[in-house]
């Protein structure tokens, strides 16, 4: 059986963020992956976790998707203290990696390749206010062409330095001036469809 392994790092702004909307793309996945045969595995940064239970859902599950708010332009800062906390556990039990791959005796093999995780995917999905048009774009104002997947880059090399593939992020863009929910849910399921069920 398929394991996926759902993470919500929303954290609750009273009044202006409280974490509606990434629940209800999290809530989609959760059904999508269920319909499928998949298992789920779940948690939520903001209700509390422990680290030893974390990286034992990391090394269970074939997938993991962070469901997550783009706050100024990365994860909420409890991300943050989750994979500090995670990762460095992972790396002490050498559960999740083996260190960075390299030797000293061996100076030749790259730095990053010390990942055990190598067959597992992760993938990111997130609420922005930004447009789509943003991104990818050499005329933006802000990124003058660069991607969703470079403003992502510091959250997906922590995957990929412990051997996942990174899949194609899923964005669910201007939520704040020009929200299409609907839309973005049907979007959500073929893009789910179309990554996260190949080579089952």
């Amino acid at each position: 059986m398929m394991k996926t392994f759902l993470i919500n790092t929303h954290f609750n702004y009273p009044g202006w963020s409280e974490g509606k909307l990434n629940l209800t793309f999290m809530d989609a996945a959760k059904a999508f992956f269920a319909e499928r045969g998949h298992q789920i595995i779940e948690t939520f940064v903001e209700r509390g976790y422990t680290p030893e239970e974390e990286v034992q859902k990391h090394v269970l599950a074939d997938l993991v998707i962070l469901q997550t708010p783009v706050n100024w332009f990365g994860a909420p800062w409890i991300y943050k203290k989750y994979v500090d906390e995670v990762f460095n556990l992972g790396l002490a039990k050498k559960a999740l990696l083996d260190g960075d791959g390299r030797t000293r005796h061996d100076p030749g093999k790259q730095y990053g390749t010390g990942g055990k995780m190598q067959g597992k995917r992760f993938m990111i999905s997130a609420t922005w206010n930004a447009p789509r048009e943003t991104f990818d774009n050499p005329g933006s104002f802000l990124y003058g062409g660069k991607g969703v997947a470079d403003l992502f880059l510091p959250i997906t090399s922590n995957y990929k330095f412990c051997g996942y593939d990174i899949l194609p992020a899923f964005g669910v863009f201007d939520i704040y001036k020009n929200p299409d929910i609907p839309r973005a849910l049907e979007d959500y399921k073929r893009h789910l469809e179309k990554y996260c069920l190949k080579a089952q």
